[in-house]
């Protein structure tokens, strides 16, 4: 198990005011309404979520590097767990021609409005109740999604995603944190997170699940 940067450079260059995300709005309700993972998360205002989830090529280059990294051919499947929109699954699609690609995401608005190329391979789920079978994927990636978990759920969607690899290719990101600083700005930004832990719990969390796939995470400087 490595911990692997694949994403940070497209978390970094986006510019985040802490304080006012907490006392533009009332914090409260709008992560109430976030968590609806309807319209308003997707493609409402900015303070309800994402402020607009549209396509615009950024997650080719992730999609390039995890498949150069794990080896992905044609026919293998990829499996993302949260795919929301799916943009980073087309992007697989581009990137290694006749991969196999299927999604799971709690939102019905995101699938419903996921990229058109690949939407019929979604569906709509629980990351802790995968519907697939055992080793059924050659890579499982999970983007942002498993700290919006409560422990319970998310002891299990670890074990789920560890049990529905046929392989060590697995990659899971988190949002976490290092020291006070990031940990208030975490905070402050969140909408949906549950799960507020350090790298080393994280770490903790993987080994306890018998998890042997890679991880990474986002932090909040």
């Amino acid at each position: 198990m490595a911990e692997l940067d694949f994403i940070n450079a497209l978390h970094s260059g986006t510019k985040r005011d802490y304080v006012a995300r907490v006392v533009e709005h009332d914090k409260a309700e709008c992560a109430t309404v976030a968590k609806r993972w309807g319209a308003e998360y997707w493609d409402g205002p900015r303070q309800f979520g994402y402020g607009g989830y549209r396509y615009d090529g950024r997650w080719r280059p992730v999609a390039e590097a995890m498949a150069r990294h794990y080896g992905l051919r044609p026919g293998h499947r990829i499996l993302d767990v949260g795919c929301g929109k799916a943009h980073l699954l087309y992007e697989f699609t581009q990137a290694v021609p006749g991969i196999e690609v299927v999604g799971l995401d709690v939102s019905d608005y995101g699938i419903a409005h996921a990229k058109e190329e690949v939407r019929p391979f979604l569906e709509v789920g629980l990351a802790q109740q995968l519907p697939f079978a055992d080793a059924s994927f050659d890579f499982v990636v999970s983007l942002n999604a498993l700290h919006n978990l409560h422990l319970p759920d998310l002891f299990a969607a670890v074990r789920e995603i560890q049990r529905v690899g046929r392989r060590p290719a697995k990659y899971i990101l988190v949002e976490s944190y290092r020291n006070e600083r990031e940990k208030a700005n975490l905070l402050y930004w969140q909408l949906t997170c549950e799960a507020f832990f350090t790298p080393q719990e994280w770490a903790w969390i993987y080994r306890e699940c018998g998890y042997d796939g890679d991880h990474g995470f986002i932090v909040f400087e």
